[in-house]
């Protein structure tokens, strides 16, 4: 195939990584990924070194995470682009690593979904941010995740890009092996007499773009107490949901803010969850979610495992207040938490459908860790019968990483076979059921409440039962053999550039 000039080329991959990036919520348009694969690919046929190979790809990857992830901006401006431009660099190592091998329809899916593993896991645990995974969240093939998860879409959508682009005829065959996988696929199932509980999500509203450091903790917990208020006994609320870092208290036990908690779940005599941020030594804090009861103890509560980098703690602080960095922004850092991702929350009467269950458990993500598939996964395997997701973005403006979180959301209800529900104090707080649609959702600011009933659900999905070892197995191997067979059927030939 003819070589394209270098400015030709790097234009054609900055395009196709937009069209990757406007597959992504809050834009949404899914079959851009395709669209913008099919065409990385056919760029990246022809390229004349290894070097070039790094440069196309990083490119086009960095075209593809800058947009997705501009809410990064109100963490840090400068550290944004240089995320990016680091992520994006291991898309270009990836593609110099298969440049010039025959087989770079089946390398370059394989290669590049191990990339996006990476991401799930490094670096600072993980940045899953604009995902593949994210980007099909609303479209036909999002119900895939139950059978192989976030990182199984990964290589099932770039493979379906390259086959549009160069094996069109294998195209129609990966999609029926895929209905037919998808008929035989478990989606979990209803408890026994098919109980529900009546929840409700209290946001309380407020301005967006406000940091902790400048805003009142006391002002933001009354507003979601003042909208508490707007429940009355007679809407039968099984449970009540507050979203992330709603009180800040040097011990909430004996704080005011939990004395009115407490009073107000004795008022509507029902368990209030609540998020919670507690110092835990010099410049460090916890952030947890705790189950109030109406007789003002707490029945149980969950630490957050899966800390933001940069927005809950600061890697490398020393390093990075030496050059000048504006680690001040955030001056405490978030501890590790140790507990089981699962609130076990009693109910001393029936619920909502008549049913007298003694407790609900609930599989419980705080904020960013909804974008982690086995982060959420553990609840479910520890009995979690719905997947709450308490959560806070009030630090960003525009709608960029709410959006992205609902369509993580619904990946998860599909991967679980559970119903989720997520709770933010601006918003977007809303429900998800188990296919993955969501059938409420607020708007950004408002103050409000969301009551609905919610079914109890058991069974496992494959991916639950599997997690994502398998998969990622599965592709280094599948990468390892095509690899092997690549540079033995080149032997001592010229690279063929294909």
């Amino acid at each position: 195939m003819t070589q394209q000039p270098r400015r030709r080329r790097w234009l054609r991959a900055t395009l196709a990584g937009l069209a990757v990036a406007a597959s992504m919520p809050p834009w949404g348009w899914w079959p851009l990924a395709i669209v913008g694969l099919s065409s990385f690919h056919r760029t990246t046929d022809a390229l004349p070194d290894r070097r070039a190979a790094f440069s196309t790809a990083t490119i086009f990857s960095f075209a593809w995470y800058l947009p997705a992830t501009a809410w990064m901006w109100f963490i840090s401006a400068p550290g944004w682009p240089i995320a990016c431009l680091v992520l994006a660099a291991l898309h270009g190592a990836a593609e110099s690593l298969i440049w010039g091998l025959d087989r770079r329809h089946i390398l370059q899916p394989l290669v590049h979904s191990l990339v996006e593993a990476l991401r799930f896991s490094w670096p600072f645990g993980g940045v899953p941010l604009a995902s593949l995974a994210i980007s099909q969240a609303g479209g036909p093939l999002a119900s895939s995740v139950r059978i192989a998860g976030a990182i199984g879409i990964t290589w099932f959508v770039w493979q379906l890009a390259v086959n549009l682009a160069v094996r069109k005829r294998h195209v129609l065959t990966m999609v029926l092996v895929l209905i037919v996988v998808l008929a035989f696929a478990p989606t979990g199932r209803p408890f026994d007499g098919e109980p529900s509980v009546r929840i409700a999500l209290v946001q309380g509203g407020g301005p967006q773009g406000t940091r902790a450091i400048n805003t009142s903790a006391r002002t933001v917990h009354l507003r979601h107490l003042n909208v508490s208020r707007r429940l009355e006994t007679s809407d039968n609320v099984d449970i009540v949901i507050w979203p992330e870092n709603i009180v800040d208290a040097k011990l909430f036990t004996a704080s005011k803010e939990f004395k009115e908690i407490a009073d107000e779940a004795a008022r509507l005599d029902v368990p209030i969850l609540v998020g919670v941020t507690e110092d835990a030594g010099p410049r460090r804090f916890t952030n947890e979610q705790v189950a109030v009861l109406p007789d003002g103890t707490v029945a149980d509560l969950y630490e957050k495992r899966k800390r933001v980098p940069f927005g809950e703690y600061v890697p490398m602080r020393g390093i990075l207040r030496a050059v000048g960095a504006p680690v001040a922004q955030v001056p405490h850092d978030a501890t590790t938490g140790t507990t089981k991702g699962l609130l076990s929350v009693p109910l001393d009467k029936p619920t909502i459908s008549g049913n007298k269950i003694s407790e609900v458990e609930l599989a419980t993500a705080i904020s960013w860790e909804i974008f982690f598939g086995g982060r959420v996964n553990e609840g479910v395997e520890l009995g979690g019968s719905i997947v709450v997701n308490p959560t806070n973005g009030s630090s960003y403006r525009g709608t960029i990483l709410q959006t992205q979180q609902i369509a993580s959301s619904k990946l998860r209800a599909i991967e679980s076979g559970r119903w989720v529900a997520q709770v933010s104090p601006t918003g977007f707080s809303g429900l998800i059921i188990n296919e993955g649609d969501v059938p409420i959702r607020t708007k950004i600011s408002d103050d409000t409440v969301v009551v609905a009933d919610v079914p109890l659900r058991s069974g496992r999905t494959w991916y639950s039962q599997l997690g994502d070892a398998p998969v990622i197995i599965a592709l280094l191997i599948g990468f390892a053999v095509a690899w092997s067979r690549a540079t033995r059927d080149q032997g001592g030939r010229k690279p063929t550039r294909r």
